[in-house]
C-alpha cells in the first residue's frame, strides 16, 4: 500500500468554539487502522501541523535517541507540552486549543495546506503573504525545485565527475 501524501490548500474559518472543518479528502487520509485520530502541534515557519498517529510514533522513536542531548531539551518540552491528540466530530470539525491558536496568531480565518507527510494550519494573512505565487521570485523557486528534485547539485556533480574522468582518459 502506498504511504500517500497530503496536498491542496483550503480556506477555513473558526467558529465561536474555535472549531474549523477539516476537508473530507484530508480527513480520509488521516484514518489509520480504521480510526480517525491525529495530533496537532507546533511546526516550522510559524504554523501548526496535523500529524498522522504513525508519523507521531516515528517522531517519538527518533526523538528518543536524542532525549539526553541538552540542546534539544527545551524543544522537546515545548513540542510535547503543546502537542494535542484529537479527532473530528461527526461533521469533520476539529477544535483548535487556545494555546496553539494563540501561538501562531490565528484569530478567525485560516488556511489548511497539504505538505507531504503532514497538514499545515496557517493564519490566512500569513499564508497569503508567504505563499503568494505572483510575488515569488521565479529564479529562487526554480533553484529550490532543482535542489528538492535532486536535479541541480547532483547533475552538476555528475558533470564534474564525467569531465574529470574524460580528462584522465585523454592524458
Amino acid at each position: 500500500m502506498s504511504k500517500g501524501f497530503f496536498s491542496g490548500s483550503y480556506a477555513a474559518k473558526l467558529d465561536e468554539k474555535s472549531r474549523f472543518v477539516l476537508p473530507q479528502n484530508l480527513r480520509y487520509q488521516l484514518v489509520e487502522n480504521g480510526e480517525l485520530a491525529f495530533s496537532i502541534g507546533l511546526s516550522m515557519g510559524g504554523c501548526l501541523a496535523i500529524y498522522k498517529q504513525s508519523e507521531i510514533e516515528a517522531l517519538v522513536e527518533k526523538f528518543q535517541q536524542r532525549k539526553h542531548i541538552a540542546k534539544f531539551q527545551k524543544f522537546f518540552t515545548l513540542f510535547f507540552s503543546t502537542l494535542v491528540n484529537t479527532t473530528c466530530d461527526k461533521v469533520g470539525r476539529v477544535t483548535l486549543p487556545a494555546t496553539l491558536k494563540q501561538s501562531i496568531g490565528i484569530e478567525k480565518e485560516l488556511m489548511i495546506a497539504g505538505a507531504l507527510d503532514k497538514i499545515e494550519i496557517w493564519p490566512k494573512e500569513k499564508y497569503e503573504k508567504l505563499f503568494n505565487v505572483e510575488s515569488m521570485d521565479p529564479e529562487s523557486f526554480d533553484g529550490l525545485m532543482e535542489e528538492a528534485f535532486g536535479t541541480g547539485t547532483e547533475s552538476a556533480n555528475l558533470e564534474e565527475i564525467l569531465e574529470k574522468t574524460t580528462a584522465k582518459v585523454r592524458v
